[in-house]
């Protein structure tokens, strides 16, 4: 059973929840497109997140069909955070990920995402590897000012107890979400931890996900967020 420790602080500065490689190549992982922090109403994640950093994340819009909606802030070029909670407006859905929000304690990281060079290229490459995955699947939401966002996005059927991410690919005419999202925070590192590094490293290699990888007890996302605030730190 995963971990639901979302914030470690002590005195009002973050308490280091990492445990340092031997060798580290990438604080974050090139590809890394997004944090998904979860929590049970979106007032909660959002005044979760502004309490650390300062930042007030802006909403980003509802997930038709699929019951969610979210607010995103920017975490540097191409990278953001978007804190994800039920939307009130699809009460009833049974759409997995809005279920399992709801029985959210307290805000935590839900998943993540990165963006590959190509969806397509990716897919076969995961199909002659004999590696089970959804999609690529169509997405959309449409932002407070009108404009349609869209993309695919590929899931792997074992995702390692939630710490391999999702794939995502933005369409050509939609603008990357942390572009026009509130400033201020950026992502200093991330990592992932579980109780078998390198079974995940072999998988993580193949994926080409670049992604930090260390000992834990139990199958954990780790992420360390700066701001004019200082540092604080997420974990799933």
């Amino acid at each position: 059973m995963l971990s639901r420790r979302s914030f470690l602080a002590a005195s009002g500065a973050a308490l280091t929840a990492f445990s340092i490689p031997a060798k580290v190549k990438n604080p974050v992982p090139a590809m890394f497109d997004h944090l998904l922090l979860g929590c049970k109403d979106l007032p909660t994640g959002i005044g979760f997140v502004e309490r650390f950093t300062g930042v007030r994340a802006a909403f980003g819009g509802i997930h038709p069909g699929r019951g969610t909606q979210n607010a995103l802030l920017s975490l540097g070029e191409r990278q953001y955070l978007e804190i994800i909670a039920p939307d009130p407006a699809q009460a009833g859905s049974t759409n997995p990920r809005a279920v399992s929000l709801q029985g959210l304690v307290e805000p935590r990281l839900v998943g993540w995402a990165v963006h590959p060079v190509s969806l397509a290229d990716l897919a076969e490459k995961l199909r002659v590897a004999g590696i089970v995955f959804d999609g690529p699947t169509p997405g959309s939401r449409k932002r407070p000012d009108g404009r349609l966002l869209q993309w695919r996005t590929l899931d792997l059927k074992d995702d390692a107890s939630g710490l391999l991410p999702f794939f995502i690919e933005w369409s050509a005419g939609s603008p990357h979400p942390s572009t026009d999202a509130p400033q201020g925070c950026r992502l200093v590192r991330f990592e992932l931890a579980t109780a078998d590094p390198d079974a995940l490293n072999i998988t993580s290699s193949l994926l080409s996900l670049d992604a930090l990888i260390v000992k834990g007890v139990l199958p954990q996302l780790r992420a360390r967020i700066a701001s004019g605030r200082g540092q604080f730190d997420l974990t799933s």
